[in-house]
């Protein structure tokens, strides 16, 4: 089993000092650290494996806030932490609504960004575990076959053997043969929990 990247604190900010300033002290607290002095040059660098949490300053020069808009197109995870130097109350909101995890004022307190930051790892770290989660239970799903499907979506949609049977125009004793088999493909021992696995990957019952 290949053993995840270690959660990386990515800096991004224009002013070198911040920079050598935030890095220092987040590796003093045992954080790995990887700075940048611009949008483009995170961006030409990104990994959309990596883990860990952003600490981004919203006025630099290429605009924070547009990272943070050019970051959710790709489906980043990271949480974001913003940092300004102006206190910009509508940014703040802004930067919030658009799922920002905080926002610190510079020059910012050690302790509150340290918080901060543990906050988003964490965050982060749940919202991984949820996404490989999810990815095991639709790789369960691709293993079934059409018509088993078909079993699934009407399982989900809360009906009994008799009325799938119906609607499928197959025996009940056919309808409980695939059922079985795709909870055992499903590895579940009951319809409760396939009901959950099937939602959790978008399967909320049969559209007929």
């Amino acid at each position: 089993m290949a053993v995840p990247p270690s959660p990386t604190v990515f800096v991004v900010d224009d002013e070198a000092p911040v920079r050598r300033a935030l890095s220092r002290m987040l590796r003093a607290n045992r954080f790995a650290v990887a700075t940048f002095a611009s949008s483009k040059e995170f961006l030409g660098q990104y990994d959309p494996d990596a883990s860990g949490c952003l600490v981004l300053d919203i006025m630099m020069p290429g605009n924070g806030l547009e990272l943070q808009r050019v970051l959710q197109k790709k489906g980043c995870t990271l949480p974001i932490i913003f940092l300004t130097g102006y206190g910009d109350v509508s940014k703040s909101v802004q930067a919030l609504k658009g799922g920002a995890i905080d926002f610190l004022t510079k020059p910012v307190n050690d302790q509150s960004l340290l918080r901060a930051v543990r906050a988003a790892i964490e965050k982060n770290r749940v919202t991984r575990q949820e996404q490989t989660q999810v990815s095991e239970i639709c790789s369960r799903l691709a293993t079934l076959t059409p018509r088993e499907r078909q079993v699934l979506e009407h399982i989900v949609s809360g009906e009994l053997n008799k009325q799938i049977a119906g609607h499928l125009g197959i025996t009940q004793r056919t309808v409980k043969a695939h059922r079985a088999r795709l909870m055992a493909k499903m590895k579940v021992d009951s319809v409760a929990k396939l009901v959950c696995l099937a939602n959790r990957c978008g399967i909320t019952g049969s559209s007929s």
